[in-house]
């Protein structure tokens, strides 16, 4: 099935005639806001068509010509591509936007669209917990785990169960979980209205007198109790790519790490030099983007739990200032580890987890010591790298959306309000001076690119609702309905996602591939460039490309669990959408 992939490509990108239903009118198939930016995107296959699309509200039967229609640089392999604004379509109700034989989806127009969809991430989240899952109702993972590269402490054990899996195998890493619980307060402490409580802590039906958000926030937080066992100990990674051995349920989980099989995984401490068990190395330089992580999801469980837990928060508020210190004196990035594979996360910046750290150790204490440190370290990456770059390597530049910026946007002298809005403004300038196309989408297509595309949502999202400023809404709106079905493939990204006709059937996940429970919720790690899918070990396609006629030379995504570079659910990913859902929920 690879080389069938790789030929249809081939066939795409040297210009031959595509089939005459590669048409396609792509809208966000949630729909649309009365108040939003509302386009579609026209993809026409051979010769420009002459005739003119046309909008039905279903609901009441008025057809109208669109706003405008604005030719754009072609989306190889169309010939042509359009964007249809319909800007004047706010009437409530079912709509179809339709060209010759070429029909959209159904979507709606509605000031409720988005309501309690801010719920949908939190099903995702709870499946992908360990020690106790509640949506398999089984315990995994119980003996987690032995110490390894730890100096004088390898061959001890830890007790650090719990947590998330990070992706659809077992790993678990310390860098994308503190994201999550960061992103998922963050998300709260914004919109603390639109959160429902309709699960306990363990993530059963019913609900226990808090937000359901905080529940999953708490479960990381607990966690990471954990994987802080001492004040001078801070836990990177449990497991490694060797888990790649066996895709089962995580109930079923035998692989064996050298103390029998299904028994302990080995746990990596937080290192500030290269390393690795075996070939494969990391290149890591010091212990600050990861004990950055700790000291600022702590400092903001702090803070959102202060009331509703004091004796929690005060543990997490002591936590947080040693973990502040600790990461000030050892400046660098702390990477992932791998073992038999060379694939890891590459995160090689690091200010920007200490300004954000810093920024909310002010916060909680006012502390200006910790303001002045924020905004130093915030002029040291004043825009985070990936934004207007062509490509990056695997997470080098993480987390994709830099949370210190707003919080120092928002600072009460105008100076440095006035500096870091600045810094906010160019780089979402730098991604729109990149999406010349009718998806007005600037976003590099690596590995992740959907988180990317969140992390653009977030920062356009929050730099508008500073502001004031609405320059970026076009960009902001574009990048949401891609992630909702405006993009080639017209494919939502989130598995599950209620209300669309596309969403992934066939992720990259052994829950739906093993035991067809459909993994609600979860972002999908989104197109990438096709060398990036020709280069990694073991993707292939092993069905038939259902997106063939839209694939094109440079990107593809492809619904199809063997690809796990496009088609892979993520837990950060999908944490990180909690923000803007929730915003749109209010």
């Amino acid at each position: 099935m690879k080389q069938l992939s790789i030929i249809s490509l081939s066939l795409l990108s040297l210009g031959l005639p595509l089939p005459a239903h590669a048409d396609a009118i792509r809208v966000n198939q949630i729909g649309y806001l009365p108040s939003d930016i509302k386009v579609a995107v026209w993809m026409i296959s051979d010769q420009p068509k002459q005739s003119t699309p046309m909008i039905r509200n279903l609901t009441t039967g008025q057809e109208f010509a669109p706003d405008s229609v604005v030719e754009c640089t072609p989306w190889q392999p169309m010939a042509a591509t359009r964007r249809i604004y319909f800007n004047s379509a706010i009437e409530p109700g079912q709509y179809v936007i339709s060209a010759g034989a070429t029909q959209s989806p159904t979507f709606r127009i509605g000031d409720d669209i988005y309501k309690g969809l801010n719920e949908i991430p939190l099903h995702y989240m709870r499946q992908q917990r360990c020690g106790y899952n509640p949506s398999l109702d089984t315990h995994c993972h119980q003996h987690d785990g032995i110490l390894v590269l730890a100096d004088s402490l390898t061959g001890q054990h830890v007790d650090v169960t719990g947590g998330w899996h990070d992706a659809s195998d077992y790993l678990q890493y310390l860098t994308t979980s503190a994201n999550a619980v960061y992103q998922m307060l963050w998300a709260y402490n914004e919109n603390p209205s639109v959160w429902a409580d309709n699960y306990d802590a363990a993530g059963r039906p019913g609900g226990n007198g808090i937000a359901d958000i905080l529940d999953e926030a708490r479960w990381g937080l607990e966690w990471m109790q954990r994987m802080n066992p001492r004040e001078s100990l801070f836990v990177n990674q449990i497991d490694d790519d060797r888990d790649h051995r066996i895709a089962g349920l995580p109930a079923d989980d035998n692989v064996d790490y050298g103390w029998g099989a299904g028994k302990e995984r080995p746990v990596f401490p937080c290192h500030g030099a290269p390393y690795g068990l075996d070939k494969y190395k990391n290149r890591s330089r010091g212990l600050a983007s990861s004990v950055g992580k700790f000291a600022s999801s702590f400092a903001l469980g702090s803070m959102v739990f202060k009331d509703i837990d004091p004796q929690f928060a005060s543990d997490l508020e002591r936590r947080s200032s040693i973990a502040y210190e600790v990461a000030k004196a050892n400046p660098g990035q702390c990477q992932t580890a791998c073992t038999v594979s060379p694939y890891f996360y590459e995160e090689d910046n690091w200010v920007d987890d200490m300004e954000l750290a810093a920024i909310t150790q002010y916060l909680i204490s006012g502390d200006k010591k910790y303001r002045t440190d924020a905004i130093n370290y915030g002029r040291l990456e004043p825009i985070t790298p990936w934004m207007g770059a062509d490509s990056a390597r695997h997470y080098q530049f993480y987390p994709f959306v830099n949370l210190g910026h707003p919080s120092l946007a928002r600072d009460k002298e105008a100076k440095v309000s006035k500096e870091f809005i600045r810094n906010m403004r160019s780089g979402l300038e730098r991604v729109a001076q990149r999406g010349d196309n009718a998806f007005v989408n600037g976003i590099p297509f690596i590995w992740c690119s959907n988180n990317l595309t969140v992390a653009l949502v977030t920062q356009a999202m929050l730099y508008r609702d500073i502001t004031g400023d609405d320059q970026f809404l076009e960009l902001e709106t574009a990048a949401r309905d891609w992630l909702f079905g405006a993009n080639p493939w017209g494919q939502c990204m989130i598995v599950g996602m209620p209300g669309v006709k596309s969403s992934p059937r066939d992720p990259h996940s052994a829950l739906s591939n093993l035991e067809q429970i459909e993994v609600t919720g979860g972002l999908v790690d989104g197109p990438v460039y096709t060398n990036i899918y020709n280069s990694l070990w073991g993707v292939h396609l092993r069905n038939p490309d259902t997106f063939a006629p839209y694939q094109n030379s440079t990107v593809v995504y492809h619904d199809d669990y063997q690809d796990y570079s496009t088609n892979e659910p993520t837990m950060d990913g999908t944490a990180s959408m909690t923000y803007f859902l929730g915003r749109l929920a209010r």
